[in-house]
């Protein structure tokens, strides 16, 4: 048996496919395109497992995913391909509509046509397994009750315009033509391997780096957080038990303001790392210009799956913060390779000055 994973070098697919093999899963059949946020640098430690096949590719090359699909034939393809930063998106949302909605489409069709084309026992186990975000559903109140898997569809920017039609053409497909599908809407996921562009690796970049830490406009704005390993316990959850045709919100119960999260993050590097002037980091908070359109809470109500699959995160957001922090710390090389000059010629353009470059959410 095999799987099939979309996505799987970027944050959180390389913490699934690393989590998977590590928990003894099947073999992984492990599609990427390499864009900036795709790193196999992530996928060091299994490069030499037979069972991890990485191949270089875009989920919208249809003849490409036809091949992939009738050699390994997979018992499940988890789609987490997609372009996931809202600031790019406002910049340049042409390449989210391509990714998330264009190539969600050629991919849906490639995997429709592989699932009608297998005998009887094998198309009743298949599962297509989507894996999306809290951002569809809009922006809450303080007031407001957390997002649930009824909630309306209320997207803000071109980022979760993009992924909320994806999640409509997945669900339109089991509707249609009865594709066994699972969707999954988590909120903000945080841990090893997080692209620096994301709030809490960039806050502890550039505390090391002496910069600015950027925050938009008060701080005061809300996510849910949830330690990416959890998230990816979830996955598993989802794709052992989940009733297609489902989907199941994924958070951590964490719901905290941007500066609160910043304020957490300079505490634990004043212990961890503290600055050579004894001063704390938290000195060099700065707060920037907000963003256009900038969501101002994000809650995830997450009973479902825990009543319905029993899965409730493992971590606390203490525990899983100082974890973060620590795998940061243990590996500058890391961070350094993944700040290419791509990447910093991209902070340019969006903020003007790379020491300003805003904590993005």
């Amino acid at each position: 048996m095999t799987i099939l994973v979309t996505g799987g070098a970027g944050f959180i697919g390389s913490n699934f496919v690393l989590d998977w093999l590590g928990q003894g899963g099947e073999p992984v059949v492990n599609l990427d395109k390499l864009t900036y946020a795709g790193n196999l640098q992530n996928l060091a430690s299994v490069s030499s497992n037979p069972a991890h096949i990485f191949v270089q590719g875009d989920i919208g090359d249809a003849s490409l995913m036809n091949e992939l699909l009738a050699h390994y034939k997979p018992r499940a393809v988890l789609n987490f391909a997609a372009e996931s930063h809202v600031d790019r998106s406002i910049l340049g949302p042409g390449e989210f509509i391509q990714t998330n909605i264009v190539g969600t489409f050629n991919l849906l069709e490639a995997v429709r046509a592989y699932w009608s084309g297998l005998e009887a026992a094998a198309k009743t186990v298949f599962r297509f397994l989507h894996v999306s975000t809290d951002e569809v559903y809009g922006s809450l109140s303080k007031t407001d009750p957390a997002f649930s898997e009824t909630n309306r569809y209320e997207p803000n920017s071109p980022y979760s315009a993009s992924k909320a039609a994806s999640d409509h053409l997945v669900r339109a497909y089991h509707h249609t033509y009865g594709l066994p599908v699972l969707t999954t809407n988590c909120s903000n996921n945080y841990g090893p391997f997080h692209f620096p562009e994301k709030l809490i690796p960039l806050i502890i970049v550039n505390a090391q780096a002496g910069k600015a830490l950027p925050v938009y406009g008060d701080g005061q704005q809300i996510r849910d957080w949830l330690y990416v390993k959890d998230h990816c316990s979830a996955i598993r959850r989802v794709l052992e038990a989940g009733v297609p045709g489902e989907t199941y919100n994924v958070g951590g119960w964490n719901e905290k303001p941007n500066l609160e999260i910043v304020h957490t993050v300079c505490a634990l590097l004043d212990e961890l790392r503290p600055r050579a002037d004894g001063k704390p980091y938290s000195e060099q908070i700065t707060f920037v210009t907000d963003r256009p359109g900038h969501d101002r809470r994000y809650a995830i109500d997450a009973g479902k799956i825990e009543r319905e699959l029993g899965w409730k995160p493992a971590e606390t957001f203490e525990s899983g913060i100082r974890k973060t922090v620590q795998w940061y710390l243990a590996n500058p090389e890391w961070v350094a390779n993944v700040q290419s000059g791509g990447y910093r010629d991209w902070v340019s353009l969006q903020y003007g000055n790379s020491d300003q470059a805003a904590a993005a959410l």
